[in-house]
């Protein structure tokens, strides 16, 4: 996976050429990625919906994220990477079931591990009407799938409260099944830049309020 070759851009945008993986994130390259997140709406309450990342994985293992998401590689359009909704969480979309809200650009440096994420992040909302129990995941990707009201997630995203409640479920080492229903903490989501849940909320929100 690290060999991969993703398209790189400059800083106004534009493909300047192609790099592995592992490169784009040693040097720091502008690069492509597509964001999914599922919502759906139950007796009145809007909620959200997070993965968790499988301990397996190279960055930000055991952490709670965007509910799919996942780079382009060189070849691929933004279409094209609806492959990963279906992937990672094994529920089927087209391009045409998604919402997009728009487009963030970010960057988040680990010097610990010297890592540098720059991505262009295509931004989607899926409304969705399946159970936690229709979610087939991609093991080695994802260990589980968790919800939250999204009235408690846009408090916690404008810092208003610290934590946030979820429920779903996720496989331990074993590869057993476990009910998840807990406070979830600051220190358990992968960090984006610090803009980037508020912008989120506020997308997700402006959505809500045009159906």
């Amino acid at each position: 996976m690290e060999t991969e070759l993703l398209a790189i851009y400059d800083d106004d945008g534009n493909r300047v050429g192609a790099a592995s993986r592992s490169d784009v994130h040693k040097a720091g390259y502008w690069h492509q990625a597509i964001h999914c997140w599922f919502i759906s709406n139950e007796e009145d309450a809007d909620y959200v919906y997070f993965q968790k990342r499988s301990a397996e994985k190279k960055d930000y293992p055991n952490l709670f994220d965007i509910t799919a998401a996942g780079h382009l590689l060189a070849h691929e359009t933004i279409e094209d990477g609806v492959r990963e909704i279906q992937e990672e969480l094994g529920i089927e979309v087209s391009i045409d079931d998604l919402t997009k809200l728009g487009v963030i650009k970010y960057c988040v440096i680990k010097e610990d591990i010297d890592f540098i994420d720059k991505e262009i992040a295509a931004i989607f909302l899926y409304h969705c009407s399946c159970t936690l129990e229709e979610f087939k995941l991609q093991k080695e990707e994802v260990s589980g799938i968790v919800r939250a009201e999204f009235t408690s997630f846009y408090e916690y995203c404008m810092g208003e409260k610290d934590s946030i409640f979820v429920e779903g479920f996720e496989f331990n080492l074993a590869g057993q099944k476990a009910d998840v229903s807990r406070e979830v903490h600051k220190q358990e989501f992968v960090t984006h830049d610090h803009f980037y849940y508020p912008k989120i909320a506020e997308m997700i929100s402006k959505n809500l309020r045009q159906r």
